[in-house]
């Protein structure tokens, strides 16, 4: 997998949390649309991102270009832990 799938990848997975978190936007996404993640400030990928989702779109289906415009700082959502040392 190269940077730019991996950086699709991460993207695809928080807008996915974005929606569920934002059911809203969903009833704005057309029936079958071909989700084309754009990254604000990241042309190369976002030329990438542009070229594949066009290529994997089916004839005559609705393209959905998103730019995601800011990431909050990732964390981590363990809430508990306990260590042992071996």
């Amino acid at each position: 997998m190269n940077t730019y799938e991996k950086r699709n990848s991460l993207l695809g997975m928080e807008f996915d949390r974005y929606l569920r978190e934002h059911p809203e936007f969903t009833d704005k996404i057309p029936e079958n649309a071909q989700v084309i993640l754009l990254l604000e400030g990241d042309k190369d990928f976002n030329t990438w991102s542009t070229r594949v989702g066009k290529a994997q779109a089916e004839p005559n289906q609705p393209l959905l270009y998103v730019t995601i415009k800011k990431l909050a700082p990732a964390h981590s959502r363990i809430e508990e832990l306990s260590l042992m040392a071996g």
